[in-house]
């Protein structure tokens, strides 16, 4: 109750009133309050009913607070406030007051407001008596009620926990949603504490809030003397009572509780399949009593947990089994290359529910290869799982194979896609194989369903750059269609070639073309740097999230290297392929240039072309064109094509058509050497040329 006037006024005439003596005989006290000065008097038997002396009153309610408790009196002051607020004549309730020996006692009372002509409140007389024998049935059906309402709470607290668990992946998932903080105030403990078995010994793993538990040491034996230990022994919950049954049953862990004011606890066994994985600890400041109906409770949330626990415990064992296939098929190192800037990433996925889904088939892969070339590849097999990521680790080892025996981008894809379907698997895959030759920039690439990839400039404008593609891998060999064609590049000094899986680009219910042009927004806002701009795709893709994972392979051409002697490229000219006989002519023509010979470019393309079909039309399979730079001090290109015929050409006339037979002549007229090698059982066809100038 508050003090509502300044005792400096003067009292109403009429002050205290007198009550009818029939109050008193029926034991009820009676008061006078003068709301303007604040006194509060109150007759013998009020005195009786608040069990108090006369001479330990003042008269100003605030004296009452040693017998009514503070939450009792600001209920009371409310209710009296609210009456006066809204203009009641008068108020009743029942509160509870604190008697002499400690015991409670209910009380009840009455009170009429007086008010002057403006309505203002000036008196509160009223009565106050004892109400414990009238509430006695009534103050057990509440308690009845109140502890039947905390044990509902408590239940729908477990549910709603338990609900929580049911999302949760990890084990750190599961701490997070025992450390929330409303979670464990829900619970009514003003801490909590968990550990997990790890060889014979508990490891603390959680604790909340941060800092409100210090244990003796951070790992303990599951033979030492703590609860959480005692737990794991026994399987058997502890719940402890007082401070004094803490501090005896414990006396090692006790001394770091004593500052957390710490009353009760219940110590709770993680058990699941019948072996204990761990102990969880309910500390409380407010609470001495668990009814059994609370202990039940407690023990199906710890069985809740353990429960979630081992589920979060198979699962992260899966996902590291998974990732570690897929790390053993993925590269382990990425060769460095002359000439060139690589950087590759790989994110898993981050799809919810079934075990294992967090593994794929993504891969990349940086092939060596011969002459200053380099093979970058990405793919994808479809599916998500170890099947998934088995598939692609032999798909990227036969890419691999063929690549490095020297065939042509649209061979190499064509036969891994044989591979694939005679596989005996139900997946296929995309893929995208680039050659890239960094001494003069020319980059020869197949698609096999894949996304397109895009080419970053020295500027920092990026493009898509579109390349013709075939059916996925396994597909093409499926329904027979196994034609790859090779679209030709150009990778300028500075320039940097982007590859990547449809996980950095697809979003769910968005276009791919949208996801492809908001790449290249992103790419030409980023750095030049290859590793820095990998390391922001990374992170945008993690930021959006997603159930796919994600590969990457950045190759940025630095400076076109300078052609040493014994340097070479080499392509492979198959009979009856007139794509390779076209790309052929493109790296003479690129290479020629890069060598600073462009003024003699048309007629190294002549010769080279010349030299090339003779030896598809007079002998019997493939041609290897090699160019070489060579510096000996005189400069020169040197063109080789190897057959397998031993036998010499022979300079003839030209036929009546007028066109055969002028092969040898034009490469002797515009050559400034050649001749013929030895070959094992075949030959080479040699010229070279001096720079013009």
């Amino acid at each position: 109750m508050a003090d509502r006037g300044a005792s400096a006024m003067s009292l109403p005439a009429d002050w205290p009133a007198h009550p009818d003596p029939i109050l008193a005989l029926n034991r009820m006290g009676t008061f006078d309050w003068d709301l303007d000065t604040g006194l509060f008097h109150m007759d013998a038997q009020a005195f009786q009913v608040f069990d108090l002396l006369p001479e330990e009153y003042d008269g100003r309610p605030q004296s009452l607070a040693v017998r009514v408790p503070p939450p009792e009196a600001a209920r009371l002051d409310a209710v009296v406030a609210r009456a006066i607020k809204d203009g009641s004549d008068n108020y009743g309730t029942y509160f509870r007051i604190r008697r002499r020996d400690g015991t409670p006692r209910w009380t009840h009372t009455q009170g009429y407001i007086r008010r002057d002509d403006t309505g203002r409140p000036r008196r509160v007389v009223g009565i106050v008596r004892d109400a414990t024998e009238e509430l006695a049935d009534s103050e057990a059906r509440i308690l009845r009620a109140a502890r039947d309402e905390a044990f509902r709470q408590q239940t729908n607290i477990v549910q709603v926990v338990s609900a929580a668990l049911a999302h949760a992946r990890t084990v750190r998932d599961v701490i997070d949603v025992l450390k929330d903080t409303h979670g464990i105030r829900r619970l009514g403990a003003a801490s909590l504490v968990m550990g997990l078995v790890e060889a014979g010994r508990i490891r603390l793993v959680a604790e909340a809030p941060v800092g409100s538990f210090v244990p003796a040491s951070q790992v303990n034996r599951i033979d030492e003397p703590y609860p959480m230990s005692e737990v794991v022994r026994t399987l058997l919950p502890r719940f402890i009572e007082s401070p004094e049954e803490f501090a005896e049953g414990y006396p090692i862990l006790w001394p770091h509780l004593i500052d957390l004011h710490i009353t009760s606890a219940a110590y709770l066994p993680l058990i699941a399949q019948a072996r204990p994985i761990g102990a969880m600890g309910l500390l409380y400041d407010d609470r001495r009593v668990f009814s059994a109906e609370e202990r039940a409770v407690l023990v199906a949330l710890g069985s809740s947990i353990a429960q979630s626990l081992q589920r979060a415990m198979l699962y992260e064992q899966e996902k590291d089994l998974a990732q570690g296939l897929q790390q053993a098929m993925l590269p382990r190192t990425i060769p460095s290359v002359r000439g060139a800037d690589i950087a590759v990433r790989y994110r898993a996925a981050t799809a919810a529910g079934t075990l294992g889904r967090d593994i794929g088939g993504d891969w990349y892969d940086l092939i060596p290869l011969p002459g200053g070339r380099v093979g970058a590849v990405i793919g994808d097999v479809q599916g998500h799982d170890t099947h998934a990521a088995a598939v692609m680790g032999q798909l990227r080892i036969v890419l691999r194979a063929y690549a490095a025996e020297g065939h042509t981008p649209a061979t190499v894809m064509a036969r891994a896609s044989v591979f694939l379907h005679e596989l005996d698997t139900d997946r296929f895959a995309t893929c995208l194989y680039a050659e890239a030759d960094l001494s003069t920039g020319v980059v020869q690439a197949v698609r096999a369903g894949h996304i397109d990839p895009l080419i970053r400039h020295s500027d920092g404008t990026c493009c898509r750059v579109p390349v013709d593609g075939g059916l996925p891998l396994g597909l093409s060999a499926e329904f027979n269609r196994l034609e790859y064609p090779v679209s030709t590049l150009e990778l300028d000094p500075g320039h940097t070639l982007l590859l990547c899986t449809d996980g950095l680009v697809e979003q769910p219910g968005a276009d791919l073309d949208d996801g492809m042009r908001r790449l290249t927004a992103i790419v030409t806002d980023g750095p030049d740097d290859v590793r820095t701009l990998a390391d922001r795709l990374i992170r945008l893709a993690e930021e959006q999230g997603g159930g796919d994972d994600v590969a990457l392979l950045l190759l940025r051409r630095r400076v076109p290297e300078a052609p040493r002697a014994g340097g070479r490229l080499q392509q492979h000219v198959a009979p009856g392929d007139p794509e390779a006989l076209t790309h052929a002519r493109h790296m003479i023509r690129a290479a020629v240039r890069s060598w600073g010979a462009g003024g003699r470019a048309d007629e190294v393309e002549l010769v080279a072309d010349e030299l090339i079909t003779n030896a598809l039309m007079h002998t019997e399979g493939s041609a290897i064109v090699t160019l070489r730079a060579i510096d000996d001090g005189d400069r020169r290109l040197r063109i080789e094509v190897e057959d397998s015929s031993s036998a010499l050409p022979r300079r003839r006339e030209a036929g009546e058509d007028g066109v055969s037979g002028r092969g040898l002549l034009l490469v002797e007229r515009l050559a400034d050497a050649w001749g013929v090698e030895a070959r094992g059982g075949g030959k080479a066809v040699w010229c070279e040329f001096r720079p013009a100038g």
